[in-house]
């Protein structure tokens, strides 16, 4: 199967500009999540998909694929399926599986991408999937930066929301308390079947793009992962990603440092 990666970024995001050219250890954040998602296993081109010059240009001179995208799109679905058309018209080759990695993971593994993939590789009823880990703080679970998830028995997805669910409000205090870890496998026809879906009334709602297909009846298959990952989506969220990556061994292997 033809599996490629694509991580969208922009420059312009609302709570923190610039964010993805942000410094980590001498490295632009988009940079370490498309070298540590180019060492899965099951990729075989990882790309960045990008508006903004200032990206491509970075991605050129660290000799990263990269595809320039239209300014308009305000999903990273969408800007990942124009990418993913256009790397097909260059290469030549039709894609099977498009993993979109939000480019504010910086502490993306291999092992997280491999993962994600496993479902749709043993199961071809399922169409998406999204990483899960577990958070570890009360603080974190009440953060509406972080997208919250709950799952059914089968562990497909009930619900997403930036709301702390499920609820701690009725005496039970030890609630699974996850998280969308945005690592989304699609395979290439749902990805534009996705995109031609009407935006729902829940999905603008919570703001995550997951919830239209919820709504219009359909699975979202949830991949539980227990290592550690931050998305950094403020300033203080970078600080902590610099002070957790410090001493991250994979960080080593692809710069030396």
């Amino acid at each position: 199967m033809n599996i490629i990666a694509i991580i969208p970024a922009r420059m312009g995001s609302s709570r923190f500009p610039g964010k993805p050219l942000a410094d980590i250890h001498g490295v632009p954040m988009v940079g370490h999540v498309a070298l540590r998602t180019a060492m899965a296993p099951a990729v075989s081109e990882t790309w960045i998909a990008t508006c903004d010059e200032e990206i491509m240009e970075y991605a050129r001179k660290a000799g990263i694929k990269a595809v320039m995208t239209a300014d308009t799109h305000e999903r990273c679905t969408d800007r990942t399926a124009e990418a993913m058309l256009k790397i097909e018209e260059m290469t030549g080759k039709s894609v099977d599986i498009v993993v979109m990695v939000q480019g504010d993971e910086p502490m993306v593994t291999p092992d997280m991408i491999d993962a994600a993939i496993a479902p749709m590789l043993e199961d071809a009823s399922v169409n998406v999937t999204n990483l899960m880990a577990d958070m570890e703080t009360e603080a974190e679970f009440e953060d509406p930066n972080e997208v919250k998830v709950v799952t059914d028995l089968h562990g497909d997805a009930l619900y997403f929301s930036r709301e702390p669910v499920p609820s701690r409000k009725k005496g039970v205090l030890n609630v699974p308390m996850r998280k969308q870890v945005c690592v989304i496998p699609f395979r290439r026809d749902y990805l534009l079947r996705f995109n031609n879906l009407p935006e729902t009334p829940l999905e603008r709602i919570e703001s995550v793009d997951m919830m239209r297909i919820l709504e219009h009846g359909e699975k979202v298959r949830m991949v539980p992962f227990s290592g550690r990952t931050l998305s950094v989506d403020t300033p203080q969220d970078l600080e902590r990603a610099r002070a957790m990556m410090q001493q991250d061994t994979l960080r080593r292997d692809y710069t030396g440092a």
